[in-house]
C-alpha cells in the first residue's frame, strides 16, 4: 500500500509557473483523479512524481517519507505518450521491459503468460509492435505497467485508443489493483470514466489547485437545489411559483417527469415532497446534482467560485 502526499509545489520553466503551490492528499487503496484542462499543470506534477522533474519548491512524500529513487521499483507509470519499440517482438520487449523494473526473467514470463491469457492476446507474443492497432499497443503497455505489482499506479489517459469493450475490461483490472492494495492516480479528460472509478479528485488549473474532495461532497458543494420529481400523469401538480420554480418538464407514456428548484431556503426538499404527494402519485423523487464534467466545464471557465 501506499500513501502519496503532494505538499506545496512550485514549478517553473522559463520563469513561467507550470505549478503554484499544489497540495493534495491521496488516500492508500484508493483511485484519485487528477484533473485539468490542456496546459493546465497536470504532466508536470506526474513528472515530479516520477522523479523526472525536479520541483523548485515542495516536496512529495510516499508513506510520510519523501519520495527518493529507491522508490521508483514500487511506482508503475502509464503515461500518455507511448513509448514501445515497433520493431522488437511483442513477447521479447515485454520482458526486456519487465526484467528492467526487475522481475526476474523466469518469474516474467509466468506473469506474462498470465496476462496475456486474461487479455486473450496469446497470439501476439511473437508478432513486431508494428503489427498491432494503437489498443493492441496500449493492452502491452497496461500489464508492463502493473507486472511487477506495483505500490503505487500513475495512469495518464489509459483509456486512449480503446472500444468501449477493451475501456471496460481495463477499468475492471484498475478496480482490482485497487482492491489488492495499490493506490491509483488516474488522469484523463472523461468525467464519466472519473465519476465512476474514483473516491477523490483534485482540478488543477493554469497550474493551481482550485478544487478537491470527495466526489459526492464535490457535487453537492455545487448543488443548485434542483430536485427531479416523477408521478402518474393523470392528476396535475400546481405549486407557488413564489417558493418553487419547474425548470423543465417533460412526459414518458403516462409518467411526467419535471425538475424543480427550490427558490427559499425556508423549504427543504422534504417540503416540496409533501407538497407533491398531496396531489399527484409520486413515482420517484431525487435531488439532481451537477455531473462533474459540469463543474470542471464551469469551474476552469471561472463562472464557478
Amino acid at each position: 500500500m501506499a500513501k502519496l502526499s503532494v505538499q506545496e509545489i512550485f514549478k517553473n520553466f522559463d520563469k513561467h509557473p507550470a505549478l503554484v503551490n499544489v497540495s493534495f492528499d491521496v488516500p492508500e487503496k484508493s483511485i484519485f483523479g487528477l484533473l485539468g484542462p490542456n496546459g493546465a499543470g497536470k504532466t508536470t506534477l506526474i513528472r515530479i512524481i516520477n522523479l523526472i522533474t525536479i520541483p523548485d519548491k515542495g516536496v512529495v512524500m510516499l508513506d510520510d517519507k519523501p519520495i527518493n529513487s529507491n522508490d521508483i521499483g514500487v511506482i508503475g507509470y502509464l503515461p500518455e505518450e507511448r513509448g514501445l519499440y515497433k520493431k522488437m517482438k511483442v513477447g521479447e520487449q515485454a520482458l526486456y521491459l519487465a526484467q528492467l523494473k526487475g522481475v526476474p526473467y523466469r518469474e516474467a514470463k509466468k506473469k506474462l503468460k498470465y496476462w496475456f491469457e486474461k487479455f486473450d492476446i496469446d497470439s501476439w507474443w511473437n508478432r513486431k509492435v508494428e503489427e498491432l492497432s494503437k489498443g493492441m499497443q496500449q493492452k502491452i503497455q497496461f500489464i508492463v505497467t502493473v507486472l511487477h505489482d506495483p505500490e503505487l499506479l500513475i495512469f495518464d489517459e489509459p483509456f486512449s485508443g480503446f472500444d468501449p469493450i477493451n475501456v471496460n475490461l481495463l477499468k475492471d483490472e484498475i478496480l482490482n489493483l485497487r482492491d489488492r492494495g495499490a493506490t491509483v492516480i488516474f488522469s484523463t479528460h472523461n468525467m464519466a470514466s472519473v465519476e465512476e472509478l474514483c473516491d477523490e479528485i483534485v482540478l488543477i488549473n493554469n497550474g493551481r489547485k482550485v478544487l478537491s474532495g470527495e466526489i459526492h461532497d464535490v457535487k453537492k458543494q455545487f448543488k443548485t437545489d434542483v430536485f427531479e420529481l416523477s408521478y402518474y400523469a393523470d392528476k396535475k401538480l400546481s405549486l407557488d411559483t413564489n417558493y418553487f420554480e419547474i425548470v423543465d418538464s417533460a412526459k414518458e407514456r403516462d409518467i411526467s417527469i419535471v425538475h424543480i428548484k427550490i427558490l427559499q431556503d425556508k423549504y427543504s426538499s422534504n417540503a416540496l415532497l409533501r407538497k407533491a404527494v398531496e396531489q399527484v402519485e409520486v413515482v420517484s423523487y431525487r435531488e439532481v446534482l451537477p455531473s462533474l464534467n459540469d463543474i470542471f466545464i464551469q469551474k476552469v471557465n471561472g463562472s464557478l467560485n
